[in-house]
């Protein structure tokens, strides 16, 4: 039953991002208290431990607009940059607005990168804790999570992977409202994106 239930959230939650043009809603829109939405993120019981030795569920992010991508500590090519573009989007972002969003970075090597490296991970690349979330969890959770994003890893080496390089944009109840692939990429559509799902008042 389970595994029936996460094919079908997979398959809608995926569908619900290319029609990301129309179904877009601000979360200005919708209370930070009311009941989870289905296709929401924060649906997954998965159990993650945070870059400070934390135990945490998915739904313990609830309230602030996520912006999360998936990578390796150890990766010299595609995770810096990636790392590089999350960065340059935190910098765009309007300062009144840098608050209330947590970037989320999200260790597909959860074997090598356990919370005292993705710690140190963090101080290298001068993330502010205030900000950035690194979460390490189980196999099956990674490849898990992988699948709602869409993103498709592999291991080629001991110690390289082959993965997607995707940056996802979720409101703040943990719904998928937009996805940018590739590296280097204009950020004008993502901060808009961004910025939108804040609360006027902010």
């Amino acid at each position: 039953m389970k595994q029936l239930w996460f094919t079908c959230f997979s398959i809608v939650f995926l569908n619900s991002c290319q029609q990301q043009e129309t179904a877009t809603q601000k979360a200005q829109d919708i209370p930070v208290d009311t009941e989870v939405p289905e296709l929401s993120i924060f649906q997954l019981p998965s159990q993650w431990t945070t870059q400070d030795n934390q135990e945490i569920v998915l739904e313990e992010l609830q309230g602030k607009v996520l912006v999360m991508a998936m990578i390796y500590t150890s990766c010299q090519f595609a995770c810096p940059r990636l790392v590089a573009d999350m960065q340059r989007i935190e910098k765009e972002v309007a300062v009144d607005k840098r608050s209330d969003i947590n970037l989320v970075l999200i260790s597909i090597d959860p074997e090598h990168d356990q919370p005292d490296t993705l710690k140190q991970f963090a101080i290298e690349n001068d993330l502010d804790p205030a900000r950035w979330t690194l979460l390490q969890g189980n196999q099956d959770n990674v490849l898990e999570f992988a699948a709602v994003l869409g993103v498709q890893y592999q291991k080629i080496s001991p110690v390289d992977f082959s993965h997607s390089n995707i940056i996802s944009v979720f409101d703040h109840q943990g719904v998928l409202k937009y996805q940018q692939e590739g590296h280097g990429q204009d950020n004008t559509r993502i901060i808009g994106e961004i910025e939108a799902l804040v609360p006027r008042d902010n």
